[in-house]
Parts: structure tokens; C-alpha cells; sequence
């Protein structure tokens, strides 16, 4: 661990660090940057692309539509596509189902599992507010409409005040980091590998996020793919 005392919000104890472990982002707008995630010193890798004019303008549509909507279920690789035009059935997301079902491909390829938990929602409120870090070996989300999820670099963690050890205060005033600068947001459309704490060898350093504020009369539709015991 290491000290230091640099803008902390909202709090006078000192901010602490843990260099024990080094931990950084990977990131590039070609897709192959995903494959960067397997580095031991890689916490999350993001592939920073665009959507079509035409995904972005039928999807809020149907945000619009369905503010309410939500979908969880579980689904092979091979037949990703029919299970989610089955979901999505009737709401004219062809587009939408098609770039979906590719994820769903390159996560399960990626990490050579044969199913893969989806989630699909549409969000009016922030899902999980506070900073923490997942449970899990590694997730991919992705924000196809709205602000998209929010991460902290590694070496900007104070994980001493994560979860119950902030005392329920907000995360500007617990000290889980220092200044309101060392917060990073990933691009509506962007496709992120967040590293978890159950992956091998990186306890203590999963990365570090949360949801966005969703401003009133906003939502936001986000995709999460999960390792499927």
C-alpha cells in the first residue's frame, strides 16, 4: 500500500492506494483489442466503436417504446440469433438482434464457453449507483442508448472504502477516490471486458465501476454477458 492525500472528496482521512498489484486499461477502436484482457495487468479492455446511424436511431425507438422492457435468459453461441429475435419479436430490431447475437459469438469464442447469461434492459434509474467491483471472472457490457457505465483506474482505488466499509456514504464522500477527474466513462456503443474479482490472480483488483446517473426523462439500454455455470 502506499499513502497519499491528493483532493479527496468530502473527506479528511487519507487516501490509500494499493500499488501491490498494477493494474491498467486497454484500449483501441479495433475489436481485437478484447483479446487484451487475458494480460495479467489488464483490469478492463474496451473496444471504442461507433454505432450506425441507423442501429442508434431505430434503438431509441424503441426506448421510447419500451421503457420498461427487461430479458434475461441464457443462450448457446450457435443459436444466439433466433433466441434473441424471439425476444425481441415484433419491435423491428433486426439490426439490433444481429449486433447482440455477434457479441454474444465473440465473448463465447473468446473465452471458449459454450453459453452465455444475457441480460438486455432498459434503464430509467441507476441500476447499481455506488462504485464496486463483480464477483464474477469477467463480464462484457455494453450501453446501446444513453450514458454508459462509469470506472475508476485502478491505481485511483482507496478499496478499503468499497461497500460496506464506506458506511453508506456516497461515493464522493467515502474517499473510494480521490478527485471527481479520476472518474472514467465508456462511449454509448462501446464494447467493454470488465475483469472481475474471480478471475485468477486478480483478487483485490477487479475493476472498479458503476451506473450512471440517468437524467429524468432518460433511460439508457444495456446489454451484460456473463459466464454461464
Amino acid at each position: 500500500m502506499t499513502l497519499a492525500s491528493i483532493d479527496q472528496l468530502g473527506s479528511s482521512e487519507p487516501f490509500i492506494a494499493d500499488i501491490e498489484k498494477q493494474r491498467r486499461a486497454a484500449m483501441a477502436a479495433d475489436p481485437a483489442i478484447l483479446g487484451e484482457i487475458y494480460q495479467d495487468d489488464i483490469n478492463i479492455a474496451i473496444w471504442e466503436r461507433e454505432l450506425t446511424s441507423t442501429l442508434q436511431e431505430s434503438v431509441a425507438e424503441f426506448v421510447a417504446a419500451n421503457r420498461s422492457f427487461q430479458a434475461s435468459f441464457t443462450v448457446a453461441p450457435d443459436c444466439a440469433l433466433r433466441g434473441i429475435r424471439n425476444v425481441l419479436a415484433g419491435t423491428g430490431q433486426a439490426e439490433l438482434s444481429e449486433d447482440i447475437a455477434s457479441l454474444v459469438e465473440m465473448f463465447a469464442f473468446l473465452f471458449d464457453i459454450r453459453r452465455v447469461g444475457l441480460r438486455l434492459a432498459t434503464l430509467d434509474r441507476a441500476m447499481c449507483p455506488r462504485f464496486h467491483v463483480d464477483k464474477v471472472p469477467c463480464r462484457m457490457v455494453a450501453t446501446y442508448h444513453g450514458v454508459a457505465t462509469e470506472w475508476l483506474p485502478h491505481e485511483a482505488v482507496d478499496r478499503s472504502r468499497l461497500g460496506p466499509a464506506g458506511h453508506g456514504s456516497a461515493d464522493n464522500v467515502s474517499g473510494v477516490f480521490r478527485a471527481s477527474n479520476d472518474i472514467q466513462q465508456l462511449g454509448c456503443g462501446a464494447v467493454a471486458l470488465l475483469k472481475g474479482e474471480l478471475w485468477e490472480g486478480n483478487e483485490n483488483a477487479g475493476l472498479v465501476h458503476r451506473s450512471p446517473a440517468v437524467d429524468i426523462d432518460e433511460s439508457r439500454l444495456l446489454l451484460t454477458l456473463d459466464f454461464c455455470n
